[in-house]
């Protein structure tokens, strides 16, 4: 159940609105379901001998502003609150009797018209459609007072809560103000008229929010936004400094042939320009495109900037599972500019499910905790790479990589998640997980082909090569209380992924210990996806296993690096004696 509350001046000019055809046609037999006496004369179903209806419309008019005439100029030029209640669509369509109960407690909650107070405001509830009503009120008492309204939307929201438990309809999340403005009525009709997939609103947003991403100066976010294709103009102080920006899309007019113009504030809280400035300064990326790890050189730049970005995206999912919270809001900050980023630039095949996720998670990067002066550069860098080196083809080592870094993000936003949760950040929560279950579809497209071939190459091992692996996994899970669940496809591919490694000069069972111990696996939808890509990174194999052969003397420095970063277990595992592959290759393993 959703209100919105608006103020106005003019009593009888909302009466003729509400009880009229409607904008559209829409307003379906209009009549009242509640009023603050309950003797309130009804334009809509008038049984008086005078059946005119701008007659009666008119009588509950002055009747309304009554008091407001009595109060003469101590009575607020705003004095009309307009306060319209809608259901979810899925709910079911409420009695007039229940909607005159919902109209009561609002107007309650909200000190119109405490309970008990003969001196309370007048106010109508008309209902014109099955799905919501329009409470209409003065806000002047009968003591020609006015009452005290301070918060009165987050009381009608909270007031909301609570009746959706009572009357059993669909509970929304509650809200903290710090939420993007939702377009208005007005700006969802012009979108449906003029043919808009959305509202200009919900479009500008999007590509604002697309240009801060990696933006390295106000310049820079500036010409991006013009290369969007948006209309932009700056405000500035006497000074010439500029204080303020607009942006308008193209062709978006007003009646009198304008451009409807929307400051980044109206945009999203944090899409202001000393908001976007802060956000600069804390987050100073460099100018180029950050280097791939690992010692690999014969990769897109494409693939190096995902790879980079799918490392430092780890790093995050560790730091929101710790206390500091001004520490963890900046990396969901700066976790949103890599979702936009990656959005921008992803494959065809997962632009839509991740510009999806990166829509759903720009709820959860706001909150009432502060990222006060924290170090967002990590993950900014990785954002302006992932833009610099431009689209992945959708094939090879750009498309693997790119599920690569989409299976990691899942952790990413299942952790934002956790955190929101924590601190009773509902609609952020909520956010949070969206993404994710975006991010999880986008994975399973991205992944497809990846996965199949590491399959067939998993399948084509000798199988006492095979046995030999498979037994290093039964160790090293059990000893790790890890429980790899899926189907034999993904069991060959983590095999292969094994015997890759190793023909890299790698030591499986130490590389394996070190993926797993890079962080928490419980959240993961199938941890045999989320170890192959782990150690694929580690190991600096190929995103797409098809894409090149693995090099030895290319990758002995990430070997002895990998080897090196282990604990003292680890290293004794590598010590061990092992059989060679060629000996695996030829029969059973002795250990």
């Amino acid at each position: 159940m959703v209100p919105k509350i608006r103020r106005g001046s003019r009593t009888h000019g909302l009466l003729v609105y509400l009880y009229g055809p409607g904008k559209r046609d829409e307003h379906v037999d209009p009549h009242l379901v509640g009023s603050w006496d309950g003797f309130a004369p009804d334009p809509g179903r008038d049984t008086s001998p005078d059946p005119d209806p701008k007659v009666t419309l008119a009588r509950l008019s002055a009747a309304l502003d009554l008091r407001v005439k009595q109060a003469g100029d101590s009575a607020p030029t705003q004095h009309v609150w307009h306060c319209s209640v809608r259901t979810d669509p899925g709910d079911r369509a409420l009695s007039d009797a229940e909607w005159n109960t919902v109209a009561r407690r609002l107007v309650r909650a909200v000190n119109l018209a405490p309970e008990g107070d003969p001196d309370g405001c007048r106010w109508v509830a008309v209902r014109h459609a099955d799905d919501h009503i329009h409470i209409l009120a003065t806000m002047i008492r009968g003591d020609l007072r006015r009452p005290r309204m301070n918060y009165d939307f987050k009381k009608a929201q909270a007031e909301c809560r609570r009746i959706e438990n009572d009357l059993d309809l669909r509970r929304l999340k509650p809200g903290d103000g710090t939420g993007a403005k939702t377009p208005t009525s007005a700006e969802r009709f012009k979108a449906e008229r003029t043919g808009r997939p959305e509202t200009p609103r919900e479009t500008l947003r999007e590509a604002v929010r697309q240009a801060l991403a990696g933006a390295a100066t106000e310049e820079e976010f500036f010409t991006r936004v013009r290369e969007a294709g948006l209309r932009v103009k700056t405000r500035t102080a006497p000074s010439g400094d500029a204080i303020g920006y607009n942006v308008a899309l193209p062709g978006d007019r007003n009646r009198h042939g304008e451009p409807v113009w929307y400051p980044g504030s109206k945009l999203a809280p944090d899409l202001s320009l000393p908001k976007i400035r802060l956000r600069l300064t804390d987050g100073t990326v460099e100018g180029t495109m950050p280097s791939a790890t690992g010692g690999r050189t014969d990769w897109s730049p494409p693939a190096c900037a995902r790879r980079s970005a799918a490392r430092i995206a780890e790093r995050s999912a560790v730091l929101l599972d710790h206390d500091d919270d001004s520490g963890a809001a900046a990396q969901l900050v700066g976790v949103g500019e890599l979702l936009d980023a990656v959005a921008q630039t992803s494959p065809a095949a997962t632009r839509v499910e991740l510009a999806a996720a990166a829509r759903a998670f720009e709820r959860a990067t706001r909150s009432h905790v502060r990222a006060e002066r924290a170090d967002t550069r990590a993950l900014r860098s990785a954002a302006r790479g992932i833009v610099q080196a431009g689209g992945a083809l959708g094939r090879g080592e750009d498309g693997g990589t790119t599920a690569m870094l989409v299976s990691t993000l899942v952790l990413v936003t299942l952790a934002a998640a956790r955190w929101h949760s924590a601190r009773g950040h509902s609609q952020q929560a909520h956010a949070s997980r969206q993404a994710a279950a975006h991010l999880r579809t986008a994975y399973r497209q991205a992944a497809a082909t990846p996965m199949r071939v590491l399959h067939d190459q998993g399948r084509a091992l000798p199988q006492p090569q095979r046995r030999y692996y498979e037994a290093t996994l039964r160790t090293v899970l059990s000893e790790q209380d890890v429980r790899v669940v899926g189907t034999a496809t993904r069991s060959d591919a983590l095999v292969a992924t094994l015997a890759q490694a190793e023909q890299m000069g790698q030591n499986p069972e130490v590389l394996l210990r070190q993926a797993i111990g890079m962080r928490e696996l419980s959240t993961a939808e199938d941890v045999n996806d989320v170890l192959i890509w782990r150690l694929r990174r580690i190991a600096q194999l190929p995103a797409h296993p098809g894409e090149a052969p693995p090099r030895p003397q290319a990758d002995a420095r990430q070997a002895k690096t990998s080897t090196s970063r282990t604990s003292e277990q680890n290293a004794a595992a590598a010590a061990a004696p092992r059989p060679s592959v060629a000996d695996r290759n030829g029969r059973p393993p002795h250990r």
